[in-house]
């Protein structure tokens, strides 16, 4: 069997956003398992308006083009008002049978370690049929961050990265199989 291609998909477009950070991170990590092909999906490089307020048929095909090229996702989700960003929703409404019988992971960060987007996320993604594994990272923007602009991640989280990035292969690989 051929590798999966696993998107790790960075969740904000906010000037200044730290999701680059943390994606460059998992990327590496995933990188050094040569297990799967790993890439970062930038949803800023879609630019995609607000779903139906305008014409983004070249968008939407780009977007959806993207998706049903990979395997299976890790999502970097950042906590903004105890959900997802509003970016990410509405890329997620993008598409439908692009994501459906995939997996995915979530890399989460926030004050509480973006505990509360991650479970928002799990809800979202379970309507467009995608299977969420259950090992997630969880980062603090008060000790994984220094003045909570740069990413210094503690080395306790290779584990859950590691655990989290085994699960999503194994859950891509099976669901293949379906689609």
């Amino acid at each position: 069997m051929s590798k999966l291609n696993i998107g790790i998909i960075l969740g904000s477009t906010r000037q200044g956003r730290l999701s680059p950070q943390v994606g460059e991170w998992v990327k590496k990590v995933a990188d050094g398992r040569n297990d799967a092909n790993y890439e970062i999906v930038d949803i800023v490089d879609y630019k995609l308006p607000f779903f139906g307020e305008a014409d983004a048929t070249e968008q939407a095909k780009a977007w959806n083009e993207k998706l049903f090229a990979l395997d299976g996702f890790v999502f970097i989700a950042q906590e903004y008002n105890h959900s997802i960003t509003g970016a990410l929703k509405n890329a997620i409404d993008y598409a439908r049978e692009a994501w459906n019988n995939k997996a995915a992971g979530i890399v989460s960060y926030g004050s509480v370690g973006g505990a509360r987007a991650a479970e928002h996320l799990r809800g979202i993604l379970g309507e467009v049929s995608v299977a969420d594994v259950r090992v997630q990272v969880a980062l603090s923007l008060f000790t994984d961050f220094e003045n909570m602009s740069v990413f210094k991640p503690a080395d306790l989280h290779l584990t859950n990265l590691n655990a989290m990035l085994d699960q999503v292969i194994a859950w891509s690989g099976a669901l293949k199989t379906i689609r």
